[in-house]
């Protein structure tokens, strides 16, 4: 049972240890731990509890992580959770994929929980960030930060937490160019090795759900991105 008043994170993990050490360090910095030992109850819990972050394994019986991370990017109602995937040091490519589908950050077993720890919060900073700025507005596409929705012409867009904070920034700096370096920092709070191809495969998405305002995104051919004015 999650621990009332305190932000929830759901651990979707299969191997009893590992979940158990994040739970017990959870705990310790504040937050609730919810703990699925499979795929199918962590897609539920998510459903139902809705944490403020989910701590995905991709390797997971029955339903993997890839299918869980692919179902609750799918659902307007998990889209905005923010995901940390877990993986193996071999599992590069599906690393790839679960970062396209949607997930913000990975860490790679055996990983440092004191590392996690501090993604963990730079993630969570990052949303409140966004919840405190104003509604933004440009080229037929408009944010409203703190009810975390977009859409195009009046139609309703539905975004991932990474990819609404990408929108978010780019829009609160049009006719700027930002490089990738600018954009792991301004949207996930670091940079670390292997992440700037991940800014291009989001931008990507981005570009894919804003539709006929796509074109609102340039690219800088070897810097990066600008929004325009």
């Amino acid at each position: 049972m999650a621990e009332p008043g305190k932000p929830k994170i759901l651990i979707i993990e299969d191997e009893a240890d590992i979940r158990e050490l994040l739970a017990y360090n959870l705990r310790k910095e504040g937050f609730a731990a919810l703990e699925a030992g499979d795929g199918r109850l962590g897609l539920e819990m998510a459903r139902t509890h809705l944490p403020v972050l989910v701590l995905l394994d991709l390797m997971l019986p029955g339903m993997d992580g890839l299918t869980v991370c692919r179902e609750l990017e799918r659902d307007p109602s998990t889209a905005p959770i923010p995901i940390i995937m877990l993986t193996a040091k071999g599992e590069e490519l599906d690393r790839v994929v679960g970062l396209e589908l949607g997930a913000d950050d990975y860490v790679v077993k055996p990983f440092s929980v004191r590392e996690l720890i501090l993604r963990i919060r730079n993630i969570l900073k990052r949303q409140v960030q966004a919840v405190g700025a104003s509604r933004l507005s440009r080229h037929g596409v408009t944010v409203n930060q703190s009810a975390h929705k977009a859409n195009v012409n009046g139609k309703d867009v539905d975004l991932t937490a990474t990819e609404f904070r990408l929108l978010g920034t780019l829009m609160r700096h049009a006719g700027q160019v930002l490089t990738r370096e600018q954009l792991l920092d301004s949207v996930w709070g670091y940079q670390f090795e292997g992440y700037a191809r991940t800014v291009d495969t989001h931008v990507r998405r981005l570009r894919s759900k804003l539709g006929d305002a796509a074109d609102m995104i340039e690219t800088v051919r070897g810097v990066g991105y600008r929004c325009k004015e």
